[in-house]
C-alpha cells in the first residue's frame, strides 16, 4: 500500500508532498518532497492516529439512558447502580455487536487502536460460561470485524470495596480470584492467534477498591511484562475510602507499593495532591484521561499544568463511550483546565500550540499505554494513520502551526477522511468499510436487549 499526502506531520514537523509505503502493518519507507505516482492513495493531510487507551464498549448501548435527575443527589455511584442493572441482561451476541459498533465509531473518529478494559466475564449471577474467555472472545470477534488495533485488558475484580466486601448484584459478572484470572488471561493470549499481529493482551487490576494489596502483588509478580492498567483516584469517596483502609491516598499508596513504570497506565488520575502529581509524572507511567466521561460522571478535572511541567505522559480514552469523539475528548481536557483555573491555553508547558501539545502528546502516550509501536509517523513504526480534510470550513483558514489547534477546538470528527489501523485501511471517505453490516447487527442486538430490560 502506498499513500501520498499533500501535507503530513512527521514528528513535530509539517512536511509537504510526503509519500509513504506500508508493508506488514508498518511504514516501510517514507519520502519527503515526492510527487504522487500512479496507484498511490491520495489524501490531504496525514497525521499519526491516536490510540484510545480506555474503553468499556458495552456501556455504549447505555448512552442517553442515565441523564434523568432522580430524587436526591445524582453522582457516579447512582450512575453505577443503573449500569449494573443494564449489564445484567447482556448476552454474548449483544456484547459483540455493541463492541463492533463502538470500535467502528472510534475508527471513524480517527482512532486506530483501543485498550478495552474488559471486566464483564461471566453470566448474570456469576456462573462461568463453558469457555472462561467467552466474552473476551466476543470482543476479539468485534476487533476482527472492524480491523481496529486491540490491546485487550482483562480485569481482575474480586471485591466490592476496599474492605474486601463480597461482590453482589451486577458485580457478580466481574468476579475472579487471582488464580482464575490468570487462567483467563492465558486463554486470551492463546486466542490472539485469531487476530492481527499488532494486537496484544495486558492486565488490569480494576482498582485498589476491587482488589487487595496481596492479590495485586501476586498478579504483578505473575505478569512481569506487558501493559498494566488500573483505575485510580477517580472519585473523592474512593480516595477517602482507600486512605482510611490503606493509610495513604491511592496514587501515593500505589507508587510506594508497586514498581510503577512505563508499562503502567493510571486511569482517571483525577484527584491528586501536588506531590502525587509530580511523582506520577516522573515515574514514566501514562495518565489515562477520559475527559468526556469524567465530565459526564462529575468526576472532576485532572491536574494538568503541574503534570506537564514535570514531563508527564498522558493519553485519552472514551471510557463509558457516552460520546465517541476524538476531537471533543481533547478539547474537553483543555476546557476542564480552563474552567477550573479561569485561564486560557493551559495544557502546554511554557509557550506553544495547545492543540499540538494535546494531539501529539496523546498520540505518544496512548501508544505507550497500549504497548503499540506507534504514535508518530516514521519508518519502522506501525502504520496507525489518520487523514483529515484541510479544506473543511473549520480548518481552511489555518496555517500549519494552527492546524492542530483548529482540529482540537474548531473541527468535528467529520474532517477525518481515512483511518489506517496497522496499515488496514478501515475508514475511507469518512465511512468505515463495514459500516452497514455493523450498524445492522447493532440495531438488531439493541432491540432484543431493550425488550429484556
Amino acid at each position: 500500500m502506498k499513500i501520498h499526502a499533500k501535507t503530513a506531520l512527521l514528528d513535530a514537523e509539517w512536511t509537504t508532498q510526503v509519500r509513504i509505503e506500508c508493508a506488514d502493518g508498518r511504514i516501510s519507507s517514507l519520502e519527503r518532497g515526492a510527487d504522487a505516482q500512479a496507484g498511490d492513495y491520495r489524501v490531504d493531510t496525514l497525521l499519526p492516529s491516536l490510540s484510545n487507551l480506555h474503553s468499556h464498549t458495552f456501556q455504549r448501548a447505555m448512552a442517553g439512558m442515565t441523564e434523568f435527575r432522580a430524587a436526591g443527589r445524582e453522582s457516579f455511584w447512582t450512575w453505577r447502580t443503573l449500569m449494573y442493572r443494564f449489564l445484567d441482561q447482556l448476552t454474548p451476541e449483544q456484547v459483540e455487536a455493541i463492541a463492533a459498533l463502538t470500535f467502528m465509531e472510534m475508527q471513524e473518529a480517527g482512532y486506530a487502536a483501543v485498550g478495552e478494559f474488559h471486566y464483564v466475564h461471566h453470566q448474570p449471577g456469576g456462573t462461568t460460561y463453558d469457555s472462561l474467555t467467552e466474552l473476551s472472545d466476543r470482543v476479539f470477534a468485534a476487533a476482527r470485524t472492524t480491523g481496529i488495533g486491540l490491546t485487550h485488558l482483562p480485569v481482575l475484580y474480586t471485591y466490592g470495596g476496599v474492605q474486601q466486601e463480597a461482590l453482589a448484584g451486577g458485580q457478580l459478572r466481574f468476579s475472579n480470584d487471582v488464580d482464575r484470572f490468570l487462567r483467563l488471561a492465558e486463554g486470551c493470549i492463546s486466542n490472539l492467534t485469531n487476530l492481527p499481529e499488532d494486537c496484544r493482551v495486558g492486565i488490569a487490576p480494576h482498582s485498589l477498591r476491587a482488589t487487595s494489596p496481596t492479590d495485586l502483588s501476586r498478579l504483578i509478580e505473575a505478569k512481569p511484562t506487558g501493559p498494566v492498567h488500573i483505575h485510580i483516584s477517580e472519585q473523592l469517596k474512593e480516595v477517602q475510602d482507600v486512605e482510611a483502609a490503606l493509610g495513604k491516598r491511592p496514587v501515593d499508596w500505589l507508587l510506594d507499593n508497586a514498581e510503577v513504570d512505563a508499562r503502567w497506565c493510571l486511569i482517571h488520575a483525577t484527584h491528586m495532591t501536588e506531590g502525587e502529581t509530580i511523582r506520577l509524572a516522573e515515574c514514566g507511567a501514562v495518565a489515562g484521561l477520559c475527559p468526556i466521561t469524567e465530565a459526564n460522571l462529575g468526576d472532576g478535572p485532572f491536574n494538568g499544568p503541574t503534570y506537564l511541567q514535570h514531563g508527564g505522559s498522558f493519553g485519552v480514552g472514551s471510557d463509558s463511550n457516552v460520546r465517541v469523539s476524538l476531537t471533543e475528548e481533547l478539547r474537553t481536557l483543555e476546557y476542564s483546565q480552563r474552567l477550573r483555573d479561569m485561564a486560557r491555553n493551559v495544557m502546554v508547558a511554557g509557550e506553544g500550540s495547545v492543540g499540538q501539545t494535546l494531539y501529539t502528546g496523546a498520540a505518544r502516550g496512548g501508544a505507550q499505554a497500549l504497548a503499540r509501536d506507534a504514535g508518530v509517523i516514521a519508518e519502522g513504526k506501525l502504520a496507525d494513520l489518520a487523514a483529515i480534510d484541510r479544506g473543511d470550513p473549520s480548518l481552511c483558514a489555518l496555517t500549519d502551526g494552527q492546524l492542530l489547534d483548529g482540529l482540537c477546538f474548531a473541527a468535528s470528527d467529520d474532517v477525518v477522511t481515512d483511518t489506517w489501523s496497522a496499515g488496514r485501511h478501515m475508514v475511507k471517505s469518512g465511512r468505515h468499510v463495514a459500516r452497514d453490516a455493523v450498524v445492522a447487527a447493532y440495531k438488531s442486538a439493541i432491540t432484543d436487549l431493550l425488550a429484556a430490560i
